[in-house]
């Protein structure tokens, strides 16, 4: 709980308060950028492209004591909400984030939070570090805000964003903090890092999986520079720098890093790093490997395939470390890892099928699954289905058929939240990309699409990829978001019907 006269002190010394109204006394228990979630009490932020006056209408109506909004939308909204004080702002996004931040008296201070950063992992790495405390501390002892979902001791949904705004993001915060939970893991998303939805969150360990090319067109981030500058934002609001020594422009990573208070790193096969790994063995069934760390080793077994993988534990096994859990945990913990639509495996009863689900959609993702994937299935043909989303990151139309014309078989391009385009544009855009005569064909329809693989994989031993989609249960298209079978589902419905037409005689009768 605060108060507006406060919140306007806090903008007043970050130089971004413009002007407050008449009701300084008032007080204010939480803060919203959403009407419609709006509690009594609330500070409610007028803010986004497609804001209407009549948000602020309803958001008073729903128990709003306060606004926040900029200088160019004081005079129209003072009408609207006649009566109700202000705070007017000259930088909306960090004043939503240091409203929200004291308005849910800064959880963060009596939190241990992990934030985690990369092109690829994030997902993963998260979910083997919640394994950890909840293997360590108790199931669900561990908060989780990404990509899939928001589990804050409250509230246990699929995720709209990976990185939710400040006001939501901070109420999230204030839930874990009041529920008790040991300690929150966030995936912290490059546009979050720009845009300062995270502007202010006291981070107690920041981890750096990797860097590439992802995220760049006019809607995301202009260049590279944009995306790696955002990118290495995430060190500025750490106690503890984790960083991957085997990234690209690692050099660079490092000096950013290097102004955090504290400053450690890990790496597959590098005994200079604070956390390495050795021994690595690859199987159909996973990895396994000798894991290092603070004068301890531990053989870990990962259910999923890959360096990559290793690498992903590796930041995990870290972070749990500087959070204080011991080594049996952090090797149990891993190993009992599940990550919903990513590197899950539905295998056929007599192992001649796999099909695999991941959310891969980047050319660095890409390049890690695929050539894991082809140098642990080596006997077996691989069949790739994905396509590439649209309206945005237009290098992916190039990048991932190229990969994958590299590892896989045989590629079905299919629709991927296409926007508003044409999904069989986007598709005739990444054929182009193939080698000539690369074996492949286009199926719009992904449920379709996913059904060709299958039919491709009869009569030997094979692979199915469903790529880029993972969990979601939904098409982005000019329409909307439609309801759409989940790649997951597809999976297990291929699997099943394999099983059925080739009943083996361990199946039961």
């Amino acid at each position: 709980m605060t108060t507006l006269a406060e919140l306007a002190r806090t903008l007043e010394e970050a130089g971004i308060l413009t002007s407050l109204t008449p009701g300084a006394d008032v007080s204010v228990s939480g803060a919203s950028c959403d009407s419609r979630t709006v509690a009594a009490g609330e500070l409610f932020v007028c803010k986004g492209a497609t804001f209407r006056p009549a948000f602020l209408s309803d958001a008073v109506g729903r128990g709003a004591v306060a606004y926040l909004c900029d200088a160019d939308h004081a005079a129209e909204l003072a009408g609207v909400a006649p009566g109700i004080p202000a705070l007017v702002t000259s930088d909306l996004r960090r004043a939503m984030a240091l409203c929200s931040a004291q308005a849910f008296g800064r959880p963060d201070r009596d939190l241990p939070i992990v934030g985690i950063t990369g092109t690829k992992g994030k997902t993963t790495t998260a979910y083997m570090l919640r394994s950890i405390v909840d293997a360590a501390r108790g199931e669900k002892s561990c908060g989780m805000i990404g990509t899939v979902e928001t589990y804050d001791g409250v509230t246990d949904e699929p995720s709209r964003n990976t990185t939710p705004e400040a006001p939501d993001l901070w109420r999230h915060l204030a839930r874990a903090r009041d529920a008790r939970l040991s300690a929150l893991v966030m995936e912290v998303s490059s546009q979050a890092l720009k845009y300062d939805r995270t502007f202010g969150v006291g981070l107690d360990v920041a981890c750096f999986l990797n860097i590439g090319l992802d995220h760049i067109s006019p809607v995301e981030h202009a260049d590279f520079e944009d995306y790696f500058t955002s990118k290495l934002k995430i060190f500025s609001q750490c106690g503890t720098a984790v960083v991957n020594l085997d990234s690209d422009h690692v050099d660079r990573i490092l000096e950013a890093a290097a102004h955090a208070p504290r400053l450690l790193t890990f790496g597959v096969g590098r005994p200079d790093a604070d956390a390495w790994a050795d021994g690595l063995a690859a199987s159909e069934e996973g990895m396994t490997f000798v894991l290092h760390l603070d004068g301890w080793e531990r053989h870990v077994s990962l259910p999923f395939p890959g360096d990559f993988s290793v690498s992903n534990a590796l930041a995990a096994a870290l972070a749990a470390h500087l959070l204080g859990i011991g080594p049996d945990a952090i090797a149990g913990g891993l190993a009992a890892t599940r990550v919903p639509g990513r590197m899950e495996f539905y295998r056929s009863r007599d192992r001649r099928l796999t099909a695999v689900v991941d959310y891969a959609h980047n050319r660095l993702a890409f390049e890690s699954l695929l050539s894991a994937v082809s140098g642990t299935f080596k006997d077996a043909q691989v069949i790739a289905v994905f396509g590439a989303v649209g309206g945005k990151a237009e290098e992916r139309r190039r990048d991932l058929p190229e990969v994958a014309a590299r590892y896989a078989d045989h590629i079905v391009l299919t629709s991927d939240d296409p926007w508003t385009e044409d999904p069989l544009d986007i598709c005739r855009e990444m054929e182009r990309a193939l080698p000539a005569g690369f074996p492949h064909e286009i199926v719009v329809d992904r449920e379709q699409a996913a059904r060709r693989a299958f039919e491709l994989a009869e009569g030997r031993r094979s692979v199915v990829l469903l790529l880029a989609k993972g969990h979601e249960a939904y098409q982005h298209t000019r329409e909307g978001f439609v309801p759409c079978v989940s790649d997951c589902e597809l999976a297990r419905r291929g699997v099943e019907a394999y099983d059925r037409a080739h009943p083996s005689e361990h199946q039961d009768a």
